[in-house]
């Protein structure tokens, strides 16, 4: 039934989040640049969807959080569909089972919407931000706020990328030399992968503190990469939410 309404699913999206702007890593997303800072500094807006929906998360990943609230992106869905070799690194990856995935979002259908994390970055952070996410792409979005009214400006998204268009931006000697050591033969869309279970309780607990709607919103609009959703997952994985990170990454990944 999962595989029968993931097929359905994709069929039925029609480029929805299509008129979305594909950003240039190159230009650190300068067209999004607001002089709306404190003193004046610019800022860039960002969109948050896994751990950043908690703002302790935020707070220690930026050097700068202004503005942090919830609100909803339309027409995408986040799924858990690529290795992220920080779990490697810090041994949280379970190879044996495939349970290494981190998470991204992909457009989604009309009816498809996320509630995620929204808030302002110093401009000048933007080069850090690429990094930390280089194998993802950026995309221009107009969030909502959580009462249904438009944000006024645009943010940034990470959206969902390939290992092709990793070697494009970044050459393959690096993708080699970051990827290659690990043997695990794609970073995006290898087959049979499922959620990295820290990871994915790190961000349901982020969720949940997060209120309700967001907490049904991780549920059910975040789904593993065969097509099931992380609610059925979860009620399959129960242990997962029991399980306590490694003690010394406990509060990284604490929600």
């Amino acid at each position: 039934m999962d595989s029968l309404a993931g097929s359905r699913r994709r069929e039925a999206r029609r480029g929805a989040g299509s008129a979305d702007k594909i950003l240039d890593r190159n230009s650190n997303f300068r067209e999004l640049w607001r002089p709306e800072g404190e003193e004046g500094e610019a800022v860039v807006g960002v969109v948050g969807y896994g751990s950043l929906l908690s703002e302790r998360s935020a707070l220690s990943t930026f050097d700068s959080v202004e503005n942090f609230r919830l609100g909803i992106v339309r027409g995408y869905r986040r799924v858990f569909k690529h290795v992220a070799p920080i779990f490697l690194e810090r041994g949280i990856a379970i190879r044996e089972t495939m349970e290494m995935a981190s998470l991204s979002v992909e457009e989604g259908c009309d009816e498809d919407a996320i509630v995620v994390s929204l808030f302002d970055m110093k401009a000048s952070e933007v080069p850090a931000f690429i990094s930390r996410e280089e194998e993802y792409r950026f995309v221009a979005v107009t969030p909502e706020e959580l009462d249904g009214s438009p944000s006024p400006s645009q943010h940034v998204m990470c959206l969902c990328s390939s290992d092709e268009d990793f070697i494009r931006n970044y050459g393959e000697p690096y993708y080699n030399e970051r990827y290659g050591k690990y043997n695990i033969g794609r970073v995006w869309d290898l087959p049979g992968i499922l959620p990295c279970p820290v990871y994915l309780r790190h961000c349901t607990i982020a969720a949940e503190a997060a209120g309700e709607k967001c907490h049904e919103s991780f549920l059910d609009s975040t789904f593993i990469a065969s097509g099931r959703s992380i609610r059925r997952y979860l009620k399959e994985r129960q242990d997962i939410l029991t399980t306590l990170p490694p003690e010394h990454l406990r509060e990284r990944y604490g929600g």
